[in-house]
């Protein structure tokens, strides 16, 4: 019995130094084994990003303008000192020209048709007229007579240096040979108006301005009176603005005050107010504001949108900019402000909106570039970004 009890102590002991030397080694390689230091548990892994700020969004211009976004660069002045106005492209006096024929007859030739390029004293039609032929009969009557007159008064000029004839036969030669001349000149301006054809038998019917053919009324053939409109050419470099102003409105206008014009597509381009006109539409009971275009070419009769600035307009901080330009973002009102790589969500203060245009009272600044048509995809692009982060 106490041979088992001491075998018994034993093995309880060799156990019990067993676990002693497992505990040291272990403390011993837990105490030799550095600690991973708090920063690298909190770097981020190789190849993640640092996150962009929340409020900006990357793009190019060659996306900028896939996508349909356009862009304009804010000016100081309020509301009350902006006039918006509905205008129409109208073509300039000198950009237009009514092409009648100069004689009555028959159409024989018809060169241009609806919208055709035409060139300065190019042809339009020939009209083959017994009123041309007669003109030119006229043409070819006086420039003999004048021819003769001129044989008879050298030869006055010869017998009165002779002694033979009387100086008042010489001076009758000469009021003559000045009449006959008066009536080669009368006749040949009269052919050269009617443009008449080199055979006599026709009037050409001749473009008097470069541009493009924009109305056409005539057919091969037809019997034609004279002064009847057969074409219309309009040069679509040479157009002006004409825009309906308010009584009020029209007195705070100048010549040389700046305006912008709105397009349907979204652009805008320059205009300057060239003048006024002193009365009023009988039909509008408005004013009418004549602009010329700063570049550009628009086509005339269409419809557009006009913003002028008086320079007798009361002076405002306040920056206007189109209402689509302002977006909700985070329960704030932000406009897209034009950066380097893209744009930038800045929060403004917004004030009065009147005719689809809007006050930004603070938050921008005169000189920026913001986003305007379809800023909303912008909004948008930037909602889904942060949806995704979360």
């Amino acid at each position: 019995m106490m041979t088992q009890d001491k075998r018994l102590l034993g093995g309880v002991a060799a156990a019990v130094l067993v676990a002693a030397a497992g505990g040291f080694t272990v403390a011993r390689w837990t105490a030799d084994t550095p600690a991973a230091p708090a920063a690298e548990a909190t770097k981020p892994e190789a190849g993640e990003a640092e996150a962009a700020p929340s409020d900006t969004l990357a793009m190019n211009a060659e996306t900028i303008k896939r996508t349909g976004i356009t862009t304009e660069t804010v000016n100081q002045g309020g509301l009350a000192a902006e006039i918006v106005s509905q205008a129409t492209v109208a073509p300039s006096p000198m950009g237009e020209a009514i092409v009648t024929a100069r004689a009555g007859g028959a159409v024989t030739r018809v060169f241009k048709r609806l919208g055709d390029a035409v060139r300065r004293g190019e042809a339009l039609a020939i009209v083959e007229s017994r009123d041309a032929a007669q003109i030119a009969a006229d043409r070819t009557a006086a420039g003999a007579k004048a021819t003769l007159a001129q044989r008879n008064l050298a030869r006055e000029h010869y017998l009165y240096g002779q002694k033979v004839s009387p100086r008042v036969d010489l001076e009758r030669a000469q009021a003559e040979a000045a009449s006959a001349a008066a009536e080669a000149r009368r006749a040949s301006v009269a052919a050269g108006a009617a443009n008449i054809t080199s055979d006599g038998r026709g009037v050409v019917v001749a473009s008097p301005i470069s541009g493009r053919v924009t109305s056409e009324n005539v057919s091969l053939g037809a019997f034609v009176q004279p002064e009847t409109e057969l074409f219309r050419v309009a040069d679509p470099s040479q157009i002006q603005i004409e825009a309906a102003v308010g009584p009020a409105e029209a007195q705070r206008l100048a010549p040389g005050d700046r305006a912008i014009i709105d397009l349907p597509d979204g652009t805008t381009t320059s205009a300057r107010v060239r003048a006024v006109t002193p009365t009023l539409s009988g039909e509008t009971r408005a004013a009418t504001a004549v602009l010329d275009v700063i570049g550009g070419r628009l086509q005339p009769g269409l419809a557009v949108r006009v913003r002028l600035f008086p320079s007798r307009g009361g002076a405002s901080s306040a920056i206007v900019v189109p209402e689509e330009a302002v977006q909700s973002l985070n329960a704030r009102d932000v406009v897209f402000v034009r950066t380097p790589k893209g744009f930038k969500a800045v929060p403004v203060t917004t004030g009065q909106r009147s005719a689809g245009r809007i006050e930004i009272v603070s938050g921008l600044a005169a000189g920026q570039t913001i986003a305007t048509k379809n800023a909303f995809l912008l909004k948008a692009e930037l909602g889904k970004g942060a949806g995704e982060e979360e």
